[in-house]
């Protein structure tokens, strides 16, 4: 009876040391599109899903925005974003991908009440660069299984909707990223470009199989971690030919005052996807490139306006992609299906602080949907308890 209790409570702490161990990860095997099959799996490849042809297919367009949110960068959002809809009559989406730091939780819930998607960035977004890199699972957990909670407590917002994310300086972290994801209700990453998939573009995949994508800032994931989603960040292509995964980190594009020129850039970059596989476009942008460069955000809404015409094309949320590419459906079939549904949060408005942060001495104050912390949230401490 002793040795039975011994191995039972050895056999209980394996299982708990293996859900967190890198090491004890199964290597992944090469895809098979036989076996790997939606909703739950499916491998990296160029394929439409469904098997659909592109004219049969609804091409979607995502516009994420990077970092904090605050009462600066929601007036860009408010003027730009709102009160958009596509031709199926459904508000048009984007998502933010928000981390911590000068982040108002109080525009996080108005965003979040607008419809938009709210998603991770991480608490830090720290440097070097270097750190991620070399992340452990135990620092993927800190920086975005906390920060699910922390977004949820303090933008009152609900927990279960936060399902992406994107690592600061799209910097992979190996496995540990996606086994985070797998342990604490994420599912998508949205951190990883593409170069060598761009036309035709890479679909949305699942981690089940090995990943044929090309590794531009490693280490890239080896392991097989069922159920985790990669949203490939496919990269535009330049004036000059060079590949850019964000708009404002593109090495040549066109003069920053002068919309019609970027206008054209965009749609240039649009019409690969539009004309070819019809895989997701991306527009991935910081707001503070429009706010130092009004002609691009000009160019940008004209850009909107165009997609929000057309009957073949939706402005969506990132969620909403993987939600129709695990059930993929022709345009004529997806225009007939219902809005996607908010149950909406209040925000009684607290203005809390300052606060000397721990972790570099700063005075911070914070806009909250809650109660105050005690101290200010940081890595470790997520609610500021």
């Amino acid at each position: 009876m002793k040795w039975a209790l011994v191995f039972s409570l050895l056999f209980v702490a394996l299982a708990f040391a293996d859900e967190d161990c890198e090491d004890c990860l199964p290597l992944a095997e090469t895809c098979d599109v036989e076996v790997c099959k939606l909703p739950d799996c499916r491998c990296s490849i160029t394929d439409i899903p469904g098997g659909l042809l592109p004219r049969n297919t609804p091409q979607f367009v995502t516009v994420t925005f990077d970092d904090g949110v605050n009462t600066r960068n929601i007036i860009t959002y408010r003027a730009s974003l709102y009160n958009r809809k596509n031709q199926n009559g459904c508000p048009a989406g984007a998502t933010f991908f928000v981390n911590h730091e000068y982040t108002d939780y109080t525009v996080i819930n108005e965003l979040y009440n607008r419809g938009f998607e709210i998603a991770l960035h991480s608490i830090s977004h720290q440097t070097p660069q270097s750190y991620w890199a070399e992340a452990s699972y135990e620092d993927m957990v800190k920086e975005f299984a906390d920060q699910k909670r922390q977004m949820a407590h303090f933008g009152n917002i609900h927990v279960d909707t936060i399902k992406g994310i994107r690592i600061p300086f799209l910097q992979m972290t190996g496995n540990a990223s996606f086994q985070m994801m797998a342990n604490h209700g994420f599912t998508y990453d949205c951190s990883w470009p593409t170069v060598s998939f761009t036309d035709p573009a890479l679909w949305p995949y699942t981690l089940d199989y090995a990943s044929e994508q090309d590794c531009i800032v490693p280490p890239c994931p080896t392991a097989s971690i069922p159920g985790t989603w990669v949203m490939p960040m496919v990269t535009w292509t330049d004036l000059a030919g060079f590949p850019c995964s964000m708009v404002d980190a593109c090495f040549s594009p066109p003069s920053l005052t002068d919309e019609n020129a970027w206008y054209n850039f965009i749609l240039t970059n649009f019409e690969r996807h539009y004309k070819g596989n019809r895989a997701p476009f991306p527009f991935f942008i910081h707001e503070a490139f429009f706010d130092a460069n009004p002609a691009v955000l000009r160019a940008f809404i004209r850009f909107l306006n165009l997609i929000n015409s057309l009957p073949d094309v939706f402005m969506v949320n990132a969620q909403e992609v993987l939600d129709w590419v695990k059930n993929p459906v022709p345009i004529s079939e997806y225009r007939q299906q219902p809005c996607r549904r908010l149950v909406p949060t209040s925000c009684r408005a607290r203005s809390c602080g300052p606060y000397t942060a721990a972790h570099n001495n700063l005075a911070y104050w914070m806009q909250v949907c809650s109660v105050c912390p005690r101290v200010y949230p940081w890595l470790g401490n997520p609610l500021g308890q």
